[in-house]
């Protein structure tokens, strides 16, 4: 299964490579689209709980990095205001 990472710069100017066991994200994010914040961990929650699933129909349990990618992006999104922007700068296959 491809895992991938996803760039995002977030309203401070800050980047971070976040990580996405599946090309699942690929279908959810858009490339430079600017979301705003609460868009932003909608859209990623929904995207790792799909990925983590299917992780789970390969391998008969769900992707705890996938969960905990998304702990994490919802931990930063709080320290931004839910109408600020966050764009998602690349989506890259993650390195072997």
């Amino acid at each position: 299964m491809p895992a991938m990472h996803f760039i995002v710069r977030w309203p401070d100017g800050s980047k971070e490579t976040c990580y996405s066991p599946s090309t699942a994200i690929e279908k959810h994010l858009k490339v430079q689209h600017p979301y705003t914040v609460a868009e932003f961990v909608n859209v990623t929650q929904r995207a790792l709980a799909e990925a983590s699933e299917r992780v789970k129909e390969k391998f008969g349990f769900h992707c705890s990095s996938a969960m905990d990618q998304s702990a994490a992006i919802n931990l930063k999104a709080t320290q931004f205001a839910s109408e600020q922007s966050v764009i998602v700068e690349a989506i890259v296959p993650a390195s072997s």
